[in-house]
C-alpha cells in the first residue's frame, strides 16, 4: 500500500537559518527545515518528511527572492556536497553564524555570557583550502543535465557507465560527483586533477569500484603550503579489474610510479609525489606506509618564524591563514606571562602547544592519535623548542593524577576537541585539577555550550570570539575563555 502523498505548503516565508546549514520556515506550530532556500525568500515547499513538532521539505516555487541571496558561483552547486550557503550573500553567512554561537552558548547552554565579539572573517572566501581529498569512480553520478541529455546509464537512477574524479554525493557512499572546476584549493589543484584523470583514461587505468572493491584508482589527495609547494599522493588499490588483470602485467607500484613520473614533468610545482597501496575496503590511510617516489616527503609551513612539518598523513587546519589568526587569539586568551604550566588537550600535531611555547614555562600536549605526537615531537625539534612535552593516549586515561604530579599542576588549560566536544570524565578532571583559565577552541558551538554548562558552576566566561574558517560553508569556530571564579570565605 502506497503513503499517502506529504502535502505542499504555499507561500511561506523563510525566517531563519539553523546550525546545520539549512533554512527554517515556521507554519502555526511546525518547524519545517529545507536545504535549498535563503532567509528571506518566500515560497512553496514540498513536504518530504513530516513529524509532529518539526518537517523537512524542498521549496519548489519561489514567490519572492530575498535580498540577502547571491548567485552562486560553481557549476557543481546544489549537487556538490560542499560550499552549501554559495547562493547567500558572504556577509549573511557571517550574521547566521555569529547568531549560531549566541544561539549554542545563550539559548541552548544558558550560559551567562555578556558579550560575543563580533565573527572574524575569514580573509579568502574562496582558494583558501591547503588540503582536498578526490576519490576516483568507474561509475561517476549522472546529474540532471546529462540526463537531459540522454546519455546512456546503466544499472540504477543517477548512475552513468563512465569513470569520474571527484567528490561524494551527500548521503551516497558509492556516487562520485565529477568535478571540473572546485573554488577551494588554488586552481593548480584543478590543473592536477584534470591531469590525472586524463591520463588515467588514455592509459586505461581501472577507477574503483566501491561496491564491488576492484579497480586500481581510488583516491588523489593534493595538499599546497603558503609558498606554493605542492604534495601530491595517489592512493591505489592492490585489486586491478578482471579485464586489467588479463590484459595488463604492470605491477600496481609501477603504474603509481607512471602517473607521479608523469606529474612530475608537467608540473614542477609538485615538491612532493608520494603514492600508497591500499588494500582496505576504506580509504584511511593513517596506517599503511606512505611511500614517497620524488621529492620531500613532507611540506612546510611558516607562522611568526614557526616551521610546523606537514607529512602526507598530518592534521593541520585546512585554511592556513585563519589559522594563523585563530592561533593568536588563543595564545591572546591565555594571558601568558613566560611563568605559565599549560596543558593543551586534544594538541593533534601539536601547532598551538609550539605556537605558544616561547611565552609559557612549560606546554604539556596530549592527543589520542600517536602519528600526529610524533609529528608535534619533530615541530619542537625543528624549531628548537625545549619547554614542550607530547603524549600520546585517550585523554580520560593519560589526564591521571600521577600523569599532573609528575608533570606539574597546569595554571592553564587549552582545549580543542573534535566536533563531539570533550568526555564528561576529562570535563570532570578538569573541574578537578581547576586552572586558572581554560581556553576553550571548538568547532562546534553545541558541544561546546554542553561542556561549558557543566563548568559554569566553577567557571565565568570573560571572552567569546567566534572565527570563520570555512566559507560558502554553515561550519564555524569558537574560542572562549573561562576563568575561574572566587569563592569568598564567610
Amino acid at each position: 500500500m502506497s503513503k499517502k502523498p506529504l502535502p505542499i505548503l504555499y507561500n511561506i516565508p523563510i525566517t531563519d537559518a539553523g546550525s546545520e546549514g539549512k533554512s527554517i520556515a515556521k507554519v502555526d506550530k511546525l518547524v519545517v527545515f529545507l536545504k535549498n532556500a535563503v532567509p528571506g525568500d518566500v515560497v512553496d515547499i514540498q513536504l518530504t518528511r513530516k513529524k509532529n513538532s518539526y518537517a523537512e521539505g524542498n521549496a519548489i516555487h519561489w514567490h519572492h527572492y530575498s535580498n540577502k541571496r547571491s548567485e552562486p558561483f560553481c557549476e557543481h552547486f546544489g549537487v556538490c556536497g560542499g560550499c552549501k550557503w554559495q547562493f547567500m550573500q558572504y556577509e549573511h553567512q557571517l550574521f547566521y553564524k555569529q547568531k549560531q554561537v549566541h544561539d549554542a552558548l545563550i539559548r541552548l547552554g544558558k550560559l551567562d555570557v555578556t558579550e560575543i565579539n563580533p565573527i572574524l572573517p575569514s580573509r579568502n572566501e574562496r582558494y583558501y583550502r591547503n588540503k582536498l581529498e578526490y576519490t576516483f569512480s568507474h561509475k561517476k553520478w549522472l546529474t540532471n543535465e546529462e540526463l537531459a541529455n540522454s546519455l546512456s546509464f546503466g544499472e540504477g537512477w543517477g548512475e552513468v557507465i563512465h569513470e569520474g574524479l571527484g567528490f561524494h554525493v551527500p548521503g551516497r557512499f558509492d556516487k562520485v560527483l565529477d568535478i571540473h572546476e572546485c573554488f577551494l584549493q588554488p586552481d593548480l589543484s584543478n590543473k592536477i586533477r584534470e591531469s590525472v584523470k586524463k591520463y588515467a583514461l588514455e592509459n586505461k587505468i581501472s577507477f574503483f569500484d566501491l561496491r564491488d572493491q576492484n579497480g586500481l584508482l581510488r583516491n588523489l589527495i593534493i595538499r599546497n603550503n603558503a609558498k606554493g609547494d605542492w604534495m601530491v599522493i595517489v592512493n591505489l588499490s592492490p585489486f586491478p579489474s578482471p579485464k586489467e588483470r588479463a590484459e595488463n602485467s604492470l605491477e600496481v607500484k609501477q603504474i603509481a610510479e607512471n602517473i607521479l613520473s608523469f606529474l612530475n614533468v608537467k608540473f614542477p610545482q609538485i615538491t612532493s609525489l608520494n603514492y600508497v597501496i591500499n588494500p582496505k575496503r576504506n580509504d584511511t590511510i593513517n596506517d599503511l606506509e606512505i611511500i614517497c617516489f620524488k621529492g620531500n616527503a613532507f611540506l612546510m609551513e611558516e607562522m611568526e618564524g614557526i616551521q610546523f612539518k606537514i607529512g602526507p598523513k598530518s592534521f593541520f587546519q585546512t585554511n592556513t591563514t585563519q589559522a594563523y589568526e585563530l592561533y593568536k587569539i588563543t595564545r591572546d586568551y591565555a594571558g601568558l606571562t613566560g611563568k605559565e604550566i599549560v596543558y593543551d588537550l586534544y594538541t593533534g600535531t601539536g601547532t598551538i602547544a609550539n605556537f605558544i611555547a616561547s611565552q609559557a614555562k612549560k606546554v604539556i600536549g596530549i592527543e589520542f592519535v600517536p602519528e600526529a605526537i610524533e609529528d608535534a615531537k619533530e615541530n619542537s625539534i625543528i624549531n628548537k623548542i625545549t619547554n614542550t612535552s607530547f603524549f600520546a593516549g585517550d585523554m580520560k586515561d593519560v589526564l591521571s593524577n600521577d600523569f599532573i604530579a609528575e608533570h606539574g599542576t597546569p595554571d592553564i588549560i587549552i582545549t580543542d576537541p573534535p566536533r563531539a566536544g570533550m568526555h564528561l570524565d576529562v570535563v570532570n578532571k578538569i573541574l578537578e585539577i581547576k586552572p586558572d583559565r581554560i581556553v576553550y577552541v571548538s568547532c562546534n558551538p553545541a558541544s561546546q555550550a554542553r561542556d561549558l554548562a557543566f563548568m559554569k558552576e566553577h567557571y565565568a566566561i570573560k571572552k567569546v570570539q567566534p572565527v570563520d574558517m570555512f566559507p560558502h560553508t554553515h561550519h564555524v569556530e569558537n574560542v572562549v575563555l573561562l576563568e575561574k571564579l572566587v569563592v569568598e570565605l564567610m
